[in-house]
């Protein structure tokens, strides 16, 4: 068998080729590559698609996250978020001029359990951080009944959900601000760096916008100290012709999944969380499964790529070694980095490969 990638961007591109080159040939022809109608349009689309009043495009995940952090004002405050997440989460918190507090996670969801995030609320507590890992949701009812009752703001981390819907909700809707991140590997990805941010708050729009061009909304005003955090319009024209497929993408994802848990429902692996209420977007196919490491140098022999989303919480990550965390601080979280193993998922992957994948980890398992 041919090796078989975590994800195959040359598919998706030789499919769209024609459109993306005909947008970018268009947008050379303006010149107009920093910000403009390339740019104000994705917005436009991509608020109307996700349900929420205002986007910005931004330059990645990480800073969407950034500016969303500065929106709503967590400078000397505390951030309670989750230790089982990609580090930008976090770094994001600090680049804001706030203190990140983890709360460990739900066994079942791998997403933030509410519980724990009381356990961690005090008087400097401005913000929780939640983030809907793998594309499943976090419990966002919960969560905002937490900040309600303690006047908190809530900032969704959507960087691997688009798409992805909670009790018939968008995420990206259920928070004062959200951000998405667009690195070319996510569900709706750019062909480099970019990300976005969604709000139904004009004002947190505006900032935002102010804020990702060095604070400034009219050429040499600046009426605050921001960033060099534009989107590219080379990129915003990508996501443009991307944005029309991503619910079938999504749709496609779906259906890859079925047939993986059918052929996997009698292995010792931990299968992802169903729920009625969730309409997961499987970002990543990450399974619990025991033995992992010998397990993934088996796939690797056989061809299959493999990914650990994430071997290292984050509260264990040697840049985070000055908040004096030690292993055994969010138990869950570090029991399922040890654990987990994504296989590789993407709307065009084939049954055929799926159940060349099933038959391999059976095979390790008799």
């Amino acid at each position: 068998m041919k090796k078989i990638p975590m994800v195959d961007l040359g598919a998706q591109y030789k499919y769209l080729k024609k459109d993306i080159f005909k947008r970018w040939e268009k947008l050379c022809d303006s010149t107009s590559f920093i910000l403009g109608k390339e740019v104000s349009e994705f917005e436009r689309e991509y608020a109307e698609w996700a349900g929420t009043k205002y986007a910005v495009g931004v330059s990645s995940g990480t800073s969407a996250l950034h500016l969303a952090l500065e929106a709503v004002g967590v400078k000397g405050k505390k951030v309670i978020t989750t230790p089982f997440t990609f580090i930008a989460t976090c770094e994001a918190v600090v680049q804001a001029g706030a203190e990140v507090v983890w709360a460990d996670i739900d066994d079942k969801s791998y997403t933030i359990d509410p519980v724990e995030i009381e356990k961690k609320i005090d008087e400097d507590t401005a913000c929780i951080l939640p983030v809907h890992i793998y594309g499943y949701p976090a419990d966002m009812d919960k969560i905002n009944k937490i900040a309600d009752k303690h006047n908190l703001s809530v900032i969704e981390d959507c960087a691997q959900a688009h798409g992805a819907k909670y009790k018939g909700k968008k995420v990206g809707t259920m928070s004062d601000v959200a951000g998405f991140s667009f690195f070319p590997g996510k569900n709706l990805g750019a062909y480099g760096d970019a990300g976005g941010i969604t709000t139904d708050d004009k004002e947190k729009a505006e900032l935002i916008k102010r804020l990702r061009a060095h604070g400034s909304s009219k050429k040499y005003h600046h009426t605050e100290l921001g960033y060099n955090y534009r989107l590219d319009a080379l990129q915003a024209a990508v996501l443009r012709v991307k944005l029309k497929y991503i619910d079938e993408w999504n749709e496609a994802r779906r259906e890859n999944v079925e047939i993986y848990n059918e052929a996997l429902k009698d292995t010792p692996l931990t299968l992802p969380r169903v729920s009625e209420n969730i309409e997961h977007v499987y970002h990543q196919y990450s399974v619990l499964a025991p033995d992992r490491d010998k397990l993934q140098d088996k796939l690797g022999r056989d061809n299959i790529a493999t990914g650990i989303h994430y071997p290292i919480p984050v509260h264990l990550q040697p840049s985070f070694k000055y908040m004096g965390h030690k292993k055994g601080d969010f138990p869950v979280a570090e029991r399922i980095s040890e654990s987990c193993i994504s296989l590789p998922i993407y709307p065009e992957l084939k049954s055929s490969q799926i159940e060349y994948i099933a038959d391999k980890i059976i095979e390790f398992y008799v």
